[in-house]
């Protein structure tokens, strides 16, 4: 009895200890440069957003934080250099919605999920279905109704990832014969849907606000869960009558998986301190991305919910997920 007390009591110390040393750290943290690895290149709406929070939390972190793009692999770049660096001070800045896709896409995955240990949700980015302004659609209902009259003739883009699958699994399931057109450049697709090469393309906001301010494309629903302030009049999906079209763009910070929950909160509270700032807030908006910040808790249950419609959506397309 004595020996099981104190055994207890020094299990007790231990955690005390170790509870000690996390705060300490977080409280201490950073202690040199930080780098975020930015998974899109330069101008994207995520390396924007990273780089306005990166100038105002090296102030606030007394410490340079330096912005390093690693564009490539759908993420995979970025996330291996920061999986590879076993360093708490490299950290990750990424959409979700490639990587929760990554499972049904590669063979083999260099990384595992729990590599990415969430730390701070940052944003939405504003999802649209984009079609071109001449096409005889102004509904999202129309559009499919179009896709049934017309079965293969229309085509369709997406982005790389979720909404790929998203997508796809859609049109099997509404059983709609699209033809997809595959782009490396998402650029290049607001171009061709422009152009009327492509009749219906889901993708950041971002990316065609150019081609629609010249008038040249029509907006038919936004994806997110709740309607874009900076496109009030357009509809999400599932008011159109489309819920399995549904996404919210996840965008935000990840940091290795030996980094301890106190101090992805600790940050996590720093982030959300200096976006709390209106200049970063209409940037953001600027770039088609919505402000959204919150701790490691809330941005784990936002992805594992966004696994789960993207592990549905393979479901539906016959996919499963590679080992």
């Amino acid at each position: 009895m004595r020996n099981r007390l104190l055994c207890g009591v020094m299990l007790a110390a231990a955690l005390a200890l170790v509870a000690s040393s996390t705060s300490s750290l977080a409280q201490t943290w950073p202690q040199r440069p930080v780098k975020f690895l930015v998974t899109l290149g330069p101008g994207s709406g995520i390396d924007i957003g990273t780089r306005l929070l990166a100038d105002q939390l090296s102030k606030r972190w007394s410490q340079p934080v330096v912005v390093e793009n690693r564009p490539g692999g759908d993420g995979l770049v970025a996330i291996s250099a920061m999986v590879a660096a076993h360093d708490d001070h490299v950290l990750l800045a990424s959409p979700t919605s490639s990587f929760t896709a990554h499972p049904f896409v590669y063979k083999n995955v260099p990384y595992k999920p729990e590599d990415l240990q969430p730390i701070a949700r940052v944003s939405n980015t504003i999802i649209v279905i984009a079609v071109p302004a001449d096409l005889p659609v102004q509904s999202l209902a129309e559009l499919v109704a179009l896709a049934r009259a017309q079965p293969g003739k229309l085509n369709w883009a997406g982005t790389t990832g979720a909404i790929d699958f998203l997508v796809a699994a859609f049109l099997r399931k509404a059983n709609l014969s699209l033809s997809k057109v595959p782009y490396r450049n998402q650029v290049e697709a607001a171009n061709d849907l422009a152009a009327g090469r492509i009749q219906f393309n889901e993708t950041a906001y971002a990316i065609v606000r150019p081609q629609l301010q010249a008038g040249k494309l029509k907006l038919l629903a936004v994806t997110n869960g709740a309607r874009a302030p900076v496109l009030p009049d357009v509809p999400t999906v599932t008011e159109a009558g489309y819920p399995d079209l549904a996404l919210d763009g996840l965008v935000g910070f990840f940091g290795p998986p030996e980094m301890p929950l106190p101090l992805r909160e600790h940050i996590a509270a720093d982030v959300e301190q200096v976006g709390a700032d209106p200049a970063i807030a209409t940037r953001l908006n600027d770039t088609g991305q919505l402000p959204n910040f919150g701790g490691p808790a809330e941005f784990h249950a936002a992805i594992e919910l966004q696994r789960a419609r993207v592990a549905a959506a393979a479901k539906e397309l016959g996919i499963v997920p590679t080992e």
